[in-house]
């Protein structure tokens, strides 16, 4: 961005160039972000796992399978954008929670638990992202907006459609407890961070959302919901 130089093709390539160039841009020397690395590396584990996840259908029904991992390929590249954004600005757009939630909604008649299944959803499929959301949109409403951001609530809307009702209840424990580990730690170790320091949730409940998705978690009792 400083020099405006126009990349070669073998300065693009994930993860290497940035190691073989030394996170220093060729041409003017300009230190590259550490963000472009890790969002790279992000992205390949991402595929990696839902590959694995559902591997099993590729070798049963190519065709379905390349439909069904394009499309939570998507959806989580989807929510790692959103949580770099969270990272970086300390803020959620609202187009990218839209079309997230809009994509999460669409899922809901053509996807199951167990793969593509065209269909009619369930009331509590139908209400799955509503449930998720409405407490982050009670913390925002009760507090003004000091515990938590609206951009949460409209997050969770979608993770609720995109999960389900029970692996999203699963993500979201994952989520409070990963986020208030790295909190204490950050008080403790660094004198930036106090009581009142804001710490973005973005990236803890899409951290959440994807474990509970990749390992099937379903923590409470209603585990077929």
């Amino acid at each position: 961005m400083s020099c405006q130089k126009k990349l070669c093709w073998y300065e693009l390539i994930p993860l290497i160039s940035f190691v073989t160039l030394r996170g220093r841009c060729k041409t003017c020397k300009t230190k590259i972000s550490i963000q472009y690395p890790f969002v790279e590396l992000m992205t390949g584990l991402i595929s990696v796992f839902l590959f694995l996840k559902f591997q099993y259908m590729f070798y049963v029904n190519t065709p379905i399978f390349t439909g069904i991992y394009a499309y939570y390929m998507f959806m989580f590249s989807l929510l790692l954008v959103i949580a770099v954004y969270d990272l970086k600005h300390k803020i959620i757009p609202d187009k990218l929670s839209l079309l997230f939630g809009i994509f999460a909604f669409s899922g809901l008649f053509i996807f199951t638990s167990f793969g593509f299944l065209p269909h009619i959803p369930s009331v509590i499929e139908f209400l799955s992202g509503v449930l998720i959301a409405l407490p982050f949109a009670l913390f925002w409403l009760i507090s003004k907006g000091t515990w938590m951001g609206l951009g949460d609530a409209k997050l969770a809307l979608g993770l609720g459609w995109l999960l389900g009702l029970s692996r999203a209840l699963s993500g979201l424990v994952i989520a409070f407890w990963s986020g208030a580990i790295l909190g204490v730690i950050l008080i403790v170790v660094s004198r930036k961070y106090g009581m009142k320091s804001e710490i973005s949730f973005a990236p803890f409940l899409v951290l959440g959302a994807f474990l509970a998705f990749i390992l099937e978690l379903h923590l409470f009792p209603f585990s077929s919901l």
